[in-house]
């Protein structure tokens, strides 16, 4: 019996104590923690690797429309996204939607529906945005703090859907432990 529960004990040790990449944006509003997707592998690599470099740090939620998306990253241009470091193949999931809480990667109305990895969004849409399944690469969702993103996108803001009072953005990737990830029902 012994040399069956220490190697189990073990396991289960091991597997509470296993640490996961989740992504942390802070913001005045409070925080936001993001599980990225292991089916958009591309889209989750360069979202860690820009936010480990600090890309985000210095720019804001640019575009907050209630009932739709809260927007952050690079801004929009009138060129479009030409930078082909910060481009991506789509990666569309059927299974990944336009939900509630999901985090999508931004893009300009480009053929090939690359994706503009300097910039996401997080729908705000509590019944979901449907119509961008298929077109837009989901690659995460909220886990925790909907309400700050409700917060944000409900901040007063001009004509072109900018707030009046930048939002900065502090992003980071934290580690997490299965037995606090649990909560969340992420990780099987």
């Amino acid at each position: 019996m012994y040399k069956l529960f220490f190697p189990l004990l073990f396991m289960l040790s091991t597997c509470a104590t296993q640490n996961y990449e989740v992504a942390q944006i802070k913001t005045p509003q409070g925080e936001v923690l993001i599980w990225l997707y292991d089916e958009t592998p591309n889209h989750k690599q360069s979202f860690l690797q820009l936010a480990k470099e600090g890309y985000w740090d210095s720019l804001t939620f640019n575009r907050v429309i209630p009932d739709f998306v809260a927007q952050g990253g690079c801004p929009d241009t009138p060129e479009g996204f030409t930078d082909p470091e910060y481009l991506l193949k789509p990666e569309f999931n059927e299974n990944l939607l336009h939900d509630y809480g999901a985090v999508g990667a931004g893009r300009d109305n480009n053929p090939e529906k690359l994706s503009a990895r300097c910039q996401f969004y997080i729908v705000q849409n509590k019944e979901g945005v449907h119509r961008l399944d298929g077109d837009y690469t989901i690659f995460g969702k909220v886990i925790r703090g909907m309400e700050v993103v409700d917060a944000i996108v409900n901040s007063p803001r001009d004509s072109i859907d900018a707030p009046l009072t930048p939002i900065p953005m502090d992003v980071n990737i934290i580690r997490m432990n299965a037995t606090e990830l649990q909560e969340y029902a992420v990780i099987k």
